[in-house]
């Protein structure tokens, strides 16, 4: 029997969360990890955070752009630190040009960002308009009743 894994999807979206629940059995296993690593919390009814470690990039050299749904973060490093190269013995912190796109569901807004001790924050919040929330419906009685009562 195959055992599928639908965390790729969860990891790359936000605000789908009864989509997901509904094809957790449909999509097949991530076969590589991504870089940077990044955690995806819901930290409120209609709030997200992403986190991603992104070690030696300064703001300066990062972009967010929440476009169409899509929120895409870009870390470029740089020509001057290319040519300030280093004689490394070992490099296991990556460096590396990297781009890492979300899918966010209908109505999620990127409130702010901020990066601190090496983690990029970027909090989210869903705010449904007021014109798509129920509402509730009051039932008064008909006229149509009360001439059928008045014939009868």
């Amino acid at each position: 029997m195959r055992h599928i894994d639908f965390a790729p999807l969860h990891r790359s979206t936000v605000g789908f969360d009864r989509l997901f629940s509904l094809l957790d059995n449909i999509a097949p296993p991530e076969q590589a990890a991504s870089y940077p690593p990044y955690n995806i919390e819901k930290t409120g009814d209609n709030a997200f955070r992403i986190s991603m470690a992104i070690a030696g990039f300064s703001e300066d050299d990062l972009s967010i752009e929440s476009k169409e749904n899509t929120l895409t973060v870009t870390g470029d490093k740089g020509e001057e630190d290319k040519n300030n190269e280093a004689d490394f013995l070992f490099r296991g912190i990556a460096g590396r040009t990297f781009e890492r796109r979300f899918q966010l569901a209908d109505h999620v807004e990127v409130k702010n960002a901020n990066l601190e001790n090496g983690l990029l924050h970027i909090e989210l919040v869903r705010e449904i308009p007021d014109a798509m929330k129920p509402r509730q419906i009051a039932i008064g009685k008909s006229k149509v009743a009360k001439v059928k009562k008045l014939a009868a």
